[in-house]
């Protein structure tokens, strides 16, 4: 995997007044961390860390630039991403300290390619997730996982044992977790038409039906 490199600068602790102004100067707060790392508040351009991070997809390394020795050459990946419930923009940034000589959990999306017999047949394919946690070294680290669906009947599923992984990766979500399936197509159900009720004469009549007769032979205030 290569990594992205980001120019990044340590800022202080300040007021929510500060780090509004931060964000009206296209900048996006965050802190970068690690299991032998104190947290560092940092600050990151908006549009650089938009176009280069937030919108891709998987997990991707980044390098470090920067001018202090706290952050620079150093190498992360994304913990976390708060976005703005209207307008989407990042808010912050959480970004974890990885050694790429020690192996590390993430989680990798899945690609659903070909197109199932099942399907051809008239069934629906139904992605049960879309991701599974893999262990790797950092640079192992795939951008994303084939599932090849082709030969998938109507009923028939994949699991994670049938994910074809590269050189040492090792999934390590629960061996049997369903991938995707194949369903038989739904059948809409026919409109239920109730058919009219004959009372019989000295047949037994429901409660309902016998308040409702008594109340029209009540005699009328008029």
């Amino acid at each position: 995997m290569e990594t992205i490199e980001i120019q990044i600068e340590p800022r202080d602790a300040g007021t929510k007044g500060a780090v509004k102004r931060l964000r009206r100067e296209g900048k996006v707060p965050g802190v970068f961390y690690g299991p032998k790392t104190p947290p560092v508040l940092l600050a990151v351009d908006r549009k650089q860390f938009s176009t280069r991070v937030a919108e891709l997809e998987g997990s991707h390394l980044i390098r470090i630039k920067s001018d202090s020795p706290l952050l620079a050459e150093k190498v992360a990946l994304v913990k976390e991403t708060q976005l703005h419930p209207v307008t989407g923009e990042v808010m912050h940034a959480d970004l974890y300290e990885v050694d790429l000589t020690a192996k590390i959990r993430v989680n990798v999306p899945l690609h659903f390619v070909g197109k199932a017999v099942g399907v051809v047949r008239g069934g629906i394919l139904q992605p049960v997730v879309r991701e599974v946690e893999v262990e790797c070294l950092p640079m192992a680290i795939p951008e994303y996982l084939n599932v090849e669906v082709s030969d998938l009947d109507i009923g028939d599923s994949l699991h994670v044992t049938n994910l074809a992984m590269p050189e040492g990766v090792v999934a390590v979500s629960e061996t049997g977790l369903t991938l995707v399936t194949v369903v038989p197509p739904s059948i809409e159900e026919a409109p239920t038409v109730e058919a009219p009720v004959a009372v019989v004469e000295g047949a037994e009549v429901a409660p309902a039906a016998v308040a409702e007769e008594k109340k029209k032979e009540e005699p009328s205030a008029s």
